[in-house]
């Protein structure tokens, strides 16, 4: 019986420096059932003539250059459109990150474990930082809604970005544009909604890496406190899917008190107006708009700390200050 066919997808812009090593990754995958669909954004920088190379060299995979520049979330819809409609699963490997050996094998064969799988995931390294704990070593499959739940009440992570997780290629081809555009965070709404209605597997070791240092659209935004508007926009949306009525309410009220206190921590430090630029773009995705009147009453209750502990504030800004002159010094050697 011959392996299920895994499709493979990499859209990329400009991408030159670390194309070849993303490539390289897949070509050394020990599964060797798969296509590998390469979606150039109308780059500019060479990364075209390294694909090009790629596909010359190996027949599975195949180039498709876009006939205009997209945006992101649209270019990565048009190419999980390309798929083979004969692919089993499917597994975007975004162009600045990379799979180990093992990647692919793994993945399948987590799927393979039952049909009612929709989604499977592994533990990542984002840089040097491990990602994915949270789940026994034992399990491997778990109801999608109790991951969701685990996610929503105590914030465990096990999605990661596109490169981390593995989907049902039926679910790919069913659901055109896969990604919703105009979200903040397309690909982690996209698992949420997947868990909803299908099983989720696991795979207990560590299979893809999520770089860090470089230039990326997200990467400018990652002082922004990213990770606490999305959490904030998960709960929000889907805590009234998969929690009670009671419960649900109790976590979402939760979340906002914990998001708005981040901003005003963030308040009091004068963050600039892309910092709150980007927080009433994510905020608007979910239909809302900055609560003011909250954030001032918890920017108020933060000064009042502040003025009642003088010692505390004091000791705080002489550590700040003396951060900022260490990072001063070490940036003129």
């Amino acid at each position: 019986m011959r392996e299920p066919l895994v499709s493979l997808v990499t859209p990329f812009y400009n991408s030159a420096l670390y194309l070849a090593q993303c490539l390289e990754s897949v070509l050394a995958q020990s599964y060797s059932h798969f296509e590998y669909i390469l979606s150039d954004n109308c780059s500019s920088d060479g990364s075209r003539e390294i694909a090009e190379a790629y596909a010359r060299r190996d027949t599975r995979i195949r180039l498709v250059r876009q006939p205009r520049l997209r945006p992101q979330v649209e270019h990565y819809n048009c190419a999980l459109a390309e798929i083979s409609d004969t692919s089993q699963y499917c597994k975007v490997v975004q162009a600045d990150d990379y799979i180990f050996p093992e990647c692919l094998n793994l993945m399948v064969r987590a799927f393979e474990q039952s049909e009612s799988i929709g989604l499977v995931s592994s533990y990542w390294l984002k840089g040097t930082v491990l990602w994915g704990s949270g789940i026994p070593y034992q399990t491997t499959q778990l109801p999608g809604p109790e991951i969701a739940r685990l996610y929503l009440r105590a914030g465990t992570y096990l999605f990661g970005s596109p490169t981390a997780v593995m989907y049902r290629s039926s679910l790919v081809r069913d659901h055109q544009p896969f990604y919703a555009e105009g979200l903040l965070h397309e690909d982690t709404e996209k698992c949420m909604q997947i868990l909803e209605h299908w099983d989720f597997g696991f795979v207990h070791q560590v299979l893809s890496f999520l770089r860090t240092d470089n230039e990326s659209i997200s990467a400018g935004f990652r002082t922004f406190q990213p990770h606490a508007l999305d959490r904030y926009i998960l709960v929000q949306r889907y805590a009234p899917i998969f929690l009670e009525p009671g419960e649900a309410t109790f976590v979402q009220r939760e979340s906002k008190r914990n998001y708005y206190g981040l901003l005003a921590h963030e308040a009091v430090r004068f963050r600039k107006s892309a910092f709150w630029l980007y927080h009433q773009q994510g905020l608007k995705t979910l239909g809302e708009k900055l609560d003011l009147p909250y954030l001032a009453l918890l920017v108020g209750r933060k000064l009042l700390g502040m003025a009642v502990n003088p010692g505390i504030t004091a000791l705080r800004m002489l550590n700040f200050c003396r951060v900022r002159m260490g990072c001063t010094r070490a940036a003129g050697r």
